[in-house]
């Protein structure tokens, strides 16, 4: 597909990325392809994230699929820098920097935290993680 676009939504949890992710799929409508980090680590390879995480292979594929498969694919996630450098690598390859569209999400840690405690999932990991995690938070730029 010629001119397809990937939008990249980064940062802490609790911040909003998915939130952002499901309304932006809606507004582009059907075929805008989502791609939950999370959803893949986690559900579709119960996998831990770190560096050389079992999810970057897939990820990876999935970006490939997007660039084949839809006008837009967004990409959502923690998405640490380090860890994740052979998948924003790929997505310059075959998107170009001129059709990727890369936002971090920088909030305060207490403001993430009280997000947290509005999600369906606020039993599955609490502060203490929330808080390694924020201090781990990176940039990268593509």
């Amino acid at each position: 597909m010629d001119n397809c676009k990937l939008i990249i939504l980064r940062g802490n949890s609790g911040s909003g990325k998915s939130s952002v992710a499901r309304e932006l799929q809606h507004r582009f409508g059907r075929g805008t392809l989502m791609i939950p980090q999370d959803e893949v680590r986690r559900n579709f390879l119960y996998a831990r994230d770190g560096m050389g995480t079992r999810a970057l292979p897939l990820l990876i594929c999935l970006l490939e699929y997007g660039r084949a498969n839809s006008a837009v694919t967004i990409l959502e996630g923690i998405l640490n820098a380090q860890w994740y450098k052979p998948l924003f690598q790929r997505a310059l390859e075959i998107y170009g920097p001129e059709n990727i569209h890369a936002y971090y999400y920088d909030l305060p840690f207490e403001e993430t935290l009280r997000r947290h405690e509005t999600k369906p999932n606020r039993f599955d990991f609490g502060p203490e993680d929330m808080r390694r995690w924020w201090k781990e938070k990176d940039l990268i730029e593509l």
